[in-house]
């Protein structure tokens, strides 16, 4: 019998974690987590996010991609990989000298749950019919995920309230220090050829700004930018959302490296991931 994976096509994640959004959300947890000044600072001390961003962006999804549709196997051993790099990085504090590694739990715990909470918020505003006890089921799922991080699974999260008590309590700590305007220049404006500057305004721009606008009131308050109201944010989500759902999910999913494909070839037809399909 072919191996289901960590999650299997019975989980809610499985059947969210193939929407086109998750690029939207991606972003959005990247600002969110920028607002965490020692988590942003291991981000920028230990990786060349301003130069390859983009690679970080791929491997993120490449992450995610092989944990949710990947072998039980494939899935323990991305998580050994990365356990094993954050072992091996550390950070200083510019301001005390304090050296501190980037595997530190809470520091762990703060880019999960950012993560979890911008996957949920822009794939349920932007139109997935998932009710309240589908949103809390997805969020206890994602305590695999943090386990495989590193995380003990019982100091996470495990559904909407416990997510919410979690942000007001980190709250008084978030701040829009130098590395989270760094990442906020860096995500509205990155380095590209100077051919490719037309595309970038039309299309990542767009992202970008549609995904700063989807965060939390704090946060935007935080970086100092304002947003559309959230009438108009909640309408842009939707129609992004619309407009990319209509895209052949089959075509979508040719996009290297193809997981939700080799899911399928590996399962049969009936794993093809879809929203519809969740039960109550």
């Amino acid at each position: 019998m072919a191996d289901p994976g960590l999650f299997t096509p019975a989980s809610v994640t499985w059947q969210l974690h193939g929407d086109p959004m998750m690029w939207v959300a991606g972003v959005r947890a990247l600002y969110l987590q920028a607002l965490h000044p020692r988590a942003v600072r291991g981000v920028m001390q230990n990786s060349d996010f301003r130069r390859d961003a983009w690679g970080r962006l791929m491997r993120t999804a490449h992450f995610v991609g092989t944990t949710t549709y990947g072998t039980t196997e494939a899935a323990e051993r991305a998580g050994a990989r990365v356990r094993k790099i954050h072992s091996m990085l550390t950070v200083t504090d510019p301001d005390t000298g304090e050296r501190y590694g980037v595997d530190e739990p809470e520091l762990l715990r703060w880019v999960h749950c950012a993560e979890i909470d911008s996957y949920l918020h822009v794939l349920r505003r932007s139109g997935v019919p998932l009710t309240d006890a589908q949103a809390d089921r997805y969020i206890a799922e994602q305590r695999v995920g943090a386990r495989l991080v590193g995380l003990d699974p019982e100091t996470v999260p495990a559904g909407r309230a416990e997510l919410a008590a979690y942000f007001e309590a980190v709250r008084p700590r978030l701040a829009a220090g130098p590395e989270a305007r760094a990442v906020d220049d860096f995500l509205l404006r990155p380095p590209t050829h100077p051919l490719l500057v037309p595309a970038r305004e039309l299309l990542w721009r767009r992202v970008a700004l549609l995904a700063y606008a989807a965060l939390p009131p704090y946060a935007h308050e935080l970086y100092g930018r304002p947003a559309p109201a959230p009438a108009t944010v909640t309408r842009r989500l939707r129609t992004t959302g619309a407009l990319l759902r209509r895209i052949p999910a089959r075509l979508r999913w040719q996009l290297p490296p193809q997981h939700i494909l080799r899911a399928m070839a590996r399962l049969g037809p009936h794993a093809r991931p879809a929203p519809e399909k969740l039960g109550p």
